[in-house]
């Protein structure tokens, strides 16, 4: 075996401790929304330093966020948007990358490819936006939330390059057998991108879950308002009136501070339990979507 040097030595050493000092950088800010989400709210205002535990171990604020039929609507709006969403984006994109990624020849597809790209750098504005949608019926309605989005360039292109990677044989074998586009799309190329696919399916499905401003545009009913939104007028207008039903207002204002922290925590809890099943295809799926061959 190689005896390593003393300046290999060092330097895995001196990047360990830039590594672990990065993690920690990285995961106190959570653990600390996870402490303030269980602290006394009166005892975590007065606290000026660091936190390492809660102070003053409390779970009214999760009561008052489970007890809030704001935080359960927008729970259920945000999953009907991110289960439709996500199942028309990845229909959607797929089918664009496919056409957009064949070898032979295909009326218009350098413009078409084109004047996508052109979008990812210019659009008609919020406005002429906003108008399409009202025009369209979908004002005031989840789906005018999902339909605009429906594909993302960036996206597109990611899945375009994977989609040319795969042997052009496949597809020429399949035609031969007597297949279609549409066949081969579905039992050769999608079977052989499910790297990708599952990436498409975090960036989109993230992208879902956090999104708030297409909501606070086309929507002005508050029962139809996805969870990022009232997570926005909690945090940002700091409006903790509507908590709890069954809870005095002296009670709420009481853990209005660790309230904030307990509805970040449960905004962000699902991402952070679904990412580490996708994790494994994350760099996987942008390598094959980066790179041809």
């Amino acid at each position: 075996m190689r005896k390593e040097s003393f300046s290999r030595k060092l330097f895995l050493l001196f990047d360990a401790i830039i590594m672990i000092l990065l993690m920690v950088v990285c995961l106190y800010p959570m653990l600390y929304v996870v402490f303030a989400s269980f602290s006394d709210s009166a005892k975590l205002m007065a606290n000026t330093g660091l936190l390492w535990k809660p102070i003053g171990f409390n779970t009214a604020a999760y009561k008052a966020v489970a007890e809030n039929p704001m935080i359960l609507s927008g729970y259920g709006n945000t999953l009907f948007i991110l289960f439709f969403g996500v199942i028309i984006n990845i229909t959607m994109t797929s089918l664009a990358a496919y056409f957009l990624s064949r070898k032979n020849k295909i009326m218009l597809k350098g413009p078409i490819m084109a004047l996508m790209i052109f979008t990812m750098y210019f659009s008609g504005g919020m406005i002429p936006i906003f108008l399409t949608v009202k025009n369209l019926g979908l004002y005031n309605s989840l789906w005018g939330v999902i339909l605009p989005g429906t594909i993302s360039t960036y996206n597109l292109i990611i899945m375009r390059t994977s989609f040319m990677s795969i042997p052009a044989n496949l597809e020429e074998a399949a035609f031969l057998d007597g297949a279609g586009h549409l066949t081969i799309l579905w039992h050769v190329v999608l079977p052989l991108s499910k790297a990708i696919i599952a990436v498409m399916v975090l960036y989109y499905g993230v992208g879902h879950w956090n999104a708030w401003f297409n909501a606070s545009i086309y929507l002005n009913d508050r029962s139809k308002y996805p969870l990022q939104l009232i997570l926005r007028e909690i945090l940002l207008q700091n409006d903790v009136s509507n908590m709890a039903q069954n809870a005095g207002s002296a009670e709420i204002y009481s853990v209005a501070e660790s309230i904030k922290y307990a509805v970040v925590v449960v905004a962000t809890l699902p991402i952070l339990c679904i990412y580490p099943f996708l994790q494994k295809y994350f760099v996987k799926g942008v390598m094959i979507g980066a790179l041809k061959g």
